[in-house]
């Protein structure tokens, strides 16, 4: 399977054009939304300035971590080789979510609600480069939908397999379900909900499918033979579910006590 293809003189990679996509995707959906809630729309670009650079540098980072076994070996392919962790991006993209609305004194919560969407949106179109790549796989498999690995990216241990559980899709699958069911819940709960809820749902929604997936990987970071990404997310969907629990039992209790 090819990786890249030819554009007249130009070479175009598959996994880079995925992450385009999904960018585009993010600032589309960003900007319905933004237009729907009633905000400036004219923030977008110049806050993608600097989401942007921190994503990928959070995205870049969280994999070299991911990676340090081979990173401290080839120091030199730590900047500008390849390889993205979604959890950096986030981060990355959330303290630029951070900065910029605080520098222009607008609400980060609002903010952080209109970018959900499509960034859970641009992380399913973007596991599509994973699957050009061959790079996220699960285990092996004879179901009719496992996905065939070349001889050249199968794990050490895994040569003898030829097809595997398609990860990405799946993941894909989960992630374009947590679009929709975003869309939908910051239209019919918008007069429940609350500044930053739709953010902390899609934090609790990613979560969940990412923690399920974790236990199909082959080859994963572990901290204390417990898989990374999953004390990330089971932090996340904790936490999150807390917050939303306790910002509307707040609210329903100030609101008790305003009443005659």
């Amino acid at each position: 399977m090819k990786s890249d293809f030819e554009l007249g003189p130009f070479s175009v990679h598959l996994y880079g054009l995925m992450l385009a996509l999904g960018v585009i995707a993010t600032i589309t959906v960003a900007y319905f939304e933004a237009k729907r809630r009633g905000e400036m729309t004219s923030h977008l670009l110049s806050m993608s300035l600097i989401v942007i650079p921190l994503g990928v540098i959070g995205a870049r980072l969280y994999h070299v971590i991911d990676q340090w076994s081979y990173y401290s070996q080839h120091p030199a392919q730590i900047i500008g080789g390849d390889g993205l962790g979604i959890f950096g991006a986030v981060i990355g993209g959330g303290i630029g979510v951070i900065i910029y609305t605080k520098w222009k004194k607008i609400s980060t919560l609002c903010w952080l609600d209109i970018l959900a969407p499509g960034l859970i949106l641009a992380q399913a179109i973007g596991r599509w480069g994973n699957y050009f790549n061959q790079e996220l796989y699960g285990f092996p498999t004879d179901l009719p939908w496992g996905i065939y690995i070349d001889p050249a990216h199968r794990l050490s241990g895994y040569e003898a397999f030829s097809h595997f559980h398609p990860l990405f899709f799946y993941e894909f699958l989960w992630n374009l379900t947590g679009f929709v069911l975003l869309m939908v819940l910051g239209r019919k709960l918008k007069n429940w909900l609350l500044k930053g809820d739709i953010f902390l749902f899609y934090a609790i929604f990613y979560g969940i499918g990412r923690f399920i997936l974790e236990g199909f990987k082959l080859d994963v970071w572990t901290i204390g033979g417990f898989p990374t990404a999953r004390w990330i997310t089971l932090t996340a969907i904790i936490v999150s579910a807390l917050v939303i629990c306790l910002r509307h039992y707040r609210l329903k209790y100030s609101i008790r006590r305003k009443l005659p």
